[in-house]
């Protein structure tokens, strides 16, 4: 199964809960002080908001896959595609386990393929990660040449 994932940077997580939670008619399935993620089927989504990222709004988009074929598979049609690939490997991020990929599109939108295998206690282990959201590429408009020499920001390096 495939479930679109969206990161959504807030100033006021509370705030931000109550106003998800009724438009979605669902609490969250995972909740921090800094961090609250939605799993929904219907519509089938990875919502996850948090204090953390660096841009308030839209902080990155992803595609979420439950086995290690479909992200393989996905893997392999972006490269086949000529879509520039940051790979990431494992991580820890989120408060999750996972294993990940990052391309960004033309307008600069980080976008994250990733599996992930079980839930942790802390948001990340990356050093450099103290105040972001995630170990995505750093935001671009550059042409997809520019774009396949990116490396992954700070901590996926």
């Amino acid at each position: 199964m495939k479930r679109l994932h969206l990161h959504i940077g807030v100033d006021q997580l509370e705030e931000a809960i109550q106003f998800y939670s009724k438009l979605l008619d669902a609490e969250p399935v995972k909740r921090k002080p800094d961090y609250a993620k939605w799993m929904l089927n219907d519509p089938c989504i990875n919502l996850a908001i948090s204090t953390r990222a660096t841009t308030k709004g839209v902080d990155h988009l992803g595609i979420q896959v439950d086995e290690e074929l479909e992200l393989q598979e996905i893997r392999q049609r972006l490269t086949a595609r000529d879509l520039p690939m940051s790979q990431e490997g494992e991580s820890l991020c989120c408060y999750a386990k996972s294993e990940k990929s990052w391309v960004v599109d033309p307008a600069g939108i980080p976008w994250e393929v990733y599996r992930t295998m079980e839930d942790a206690d802390v948001f990340s282990t990356h050093a450099t990660q103290a105040d972001t959201a995630c170990c995505e590429p750093e935001r671009s408009t550059k042409s997809e040449s520019t774009m396949a020499e990116q490396e992954p920001s700070g901590c996926c390096t």
